[in-house]
């Protein structure tokens, strides 16, 4: 079989506007819930794609620690490249994909870095390996794999179990200003709801397949 003959059928469930929540945070929380009650893997990944100073854009897979009407916030490497990237340009796209469940969740909008007090949190209720790999790592710098276990056991007897919280590492949340929702459907009639900040709430409406 080739590439090309590679094709699913999408017919489990619908999105209609009359079914849909009058506000994205409230719409992403259902579905949310969903993918946890129907255990798909990782339901928290979502794709980060960021786009660098010279307008290149990258992207990649990160884990979403936190969601409310505020936004999203993920943690990472602020030195890494999506860190640079976000420096140089603070506005991102996150793509959520529930293969299982057929749907999608894109999201547009600005990021900003979370309060020093909230990364905090966060790192201290992270596994002590996490706490001192962000230490070790030097995200997106070239590294051999006996540099970095050297660097890991040198921050491990330097902080024993209780490590601080690294000044290059911490969060981000962005801010939603559009928000879709992507539900396959059969014959490539997919329902996509796209919800759009308007200053006064959120704008809904159906954009074609």
């Amino acid at each position: 079989m080739s590439v090309s003959d590679l094709r699913q059928s999408y017919e489990k469930y619908v999105l209609l506007e009359s079914e849909a929540a009058a506000s994205p945070m409230a719409q992403f929380a259902r579905w949310f819930d969903e993918a946890l009650a129907a255990k798909v893997p990782e339901p928290n990944a979502m794709t980060l794609a960021t786009v660098d100073a010279s307008g290149q854009p990258t992207a990649r897979i990160v884990l979403v620690k936190g969601y409310d009407e505020r936004g999203f916030t993920f943690f990472t490497n602020y030195e890494s490249r999506k860190g640079l990237d976000l420096l140089a340009e603070p506005r991102a796209c996150l793509l959520f994909f529930w293969q299982p469940l057929e749907r999608q969740v894109r999201i547009e909008g600005r990021v900003e870095k979370v309060p020093a007090e909230e990364s905090d949190a966060y790192f201290a209720s992270r596994p002590l390996g996490s706490r001192i790999g962000a230490w070790a790592s030097r995200q997106s710098q070239p590294i051999t794999r006996e540099e970095l276990e050297a660097r890991e056991r040198e921050f491990r007897e330097q902080f024993g179990d209780n490590p601080p919280r690294p000044p290059h590492w911490g969060g981000y949340r962005l801010t939603p200003s559009t928000m879709e929702f992507w539900q396959g459907r059969p014959s490539r009639l997919h329902d996509r709801l796209r919800y759009t900040a308007d200053g006064q709430g959120w704008k809904i409406e159906r954009l074609s397949p």
